[in-house]
């Protein structure tokens, strides 16, 4: 695994030291059909999950829209670090925001209410807004001893995976640095890599994606899966997902006494 999918060693030391006598709370996301949508927008599954109530063909031009955001971002050219207002002109960025904002409403707020549910992870509560999310990844809870990550282990190659964080707005709560590509080496050995990382004595590890890749690696290293739901009206999707939901799955594989700090 390549220097650019780590954090660097500083900033991992420094939040396992900060939670020595602590805790951590480490989240796991997948990324495609988790924190975005576009494969079932390609092909139909989102909307087939409504039994018509959504437009397919919407859905699948919307895909396309996007696959050729990321192409063009990919062969053009990318530095993570830099962001998108130092790639696109004005008129780029608000075609790029319209099409966001014509996902989010196609998709329900998918897109926005991932993004939100991932700053309440990173604070543990519910009014969680993007002024808090950390540059580093974690951030102090109201409890010092109390700090949270969000990481990134996805099966598409990397170059396409960062760009698509850039895309979808999730580089301000996940860094560079805490995405990992599973494309060679399979998620099993990403999460064997995190676990390592993060190697306090207090810490708690949490999968949430949709995939039997990730399901089985969650098994494997006997850390709790959610498993994400396109369909409507599901308490496992987006908007649906809530902190309360992720705290029972915490509690019932790590049987922590506060798992009520989850639910708040």
């Amino acid at each position: 695994m390549g220097d650019n999918l780590h954090v660097p060693h500083e900033e991992t030391k420094g939040i396992v030291e900060d939670t020595v006598d602590g805790r951590l709370d480490v989240y796991i996301w997948d990324m495609d059909e988790t924190l975005i949508l576009l494969k079932s927008l390609l092909n139909g599954m989102y909307a087939e999950a409504f039994n018509g109530l959504k437009d397919a063909q919407k859905g699948v031009e919307i895909g396309k829209m996007w696959e050729k955001h990321i192409l063009d971002l990919c062969d053009s050219h990318f530095f993570y670090e830099q962001g998108l207002h130092n790639f696109f002109d004005q008129e780029a960025m608000k075609l790029w925001d319209e099409l966001y904002d014509v996902t989010d409403k196609y998709t329900d707020r998918w897109l926005s209410s991932a993004r939100a549910f991932l700053e309440q992870c990173l604070i543990g509560k519910k009014d969680a807004t993007s002024s808090v999310a950390s540059a580093v990844g974690a951030l102090d809870s109201p409890d010092s001893n109390y700090q949270q990550v969000n990481v990134l282990v996805t099966s598409g190659s990397l170059i396409p995976s960062l760009v698509k964080c850039l895309l979808f707005r999730l580089d301000g709560i996940i860094t560079h640095g805490n995405v990992y590509s599973s494309w060679e080496v399979g998620k099993v050995q990403c999460f064997q890599w995190i676990k390592e990382r993060f190697s306090c004595s207090n810490v708690r590890f949490c999968v949430i994606g949709d995939g039997w890749e990730e399901c089985e690696a969650a098994q494997a290293m006997r850390w709790p899966f959610v498993k994400i739901d396109l369909r409507p009206g599901s308490s496992h999707r987006f908007p649906g997902l809530t902190l309360r939901t992720v705290g029972y799955y915490f509690s019932v594989v790590y049987g922590s006494p506060d798992a009520e700090d989850d639910k708040d």
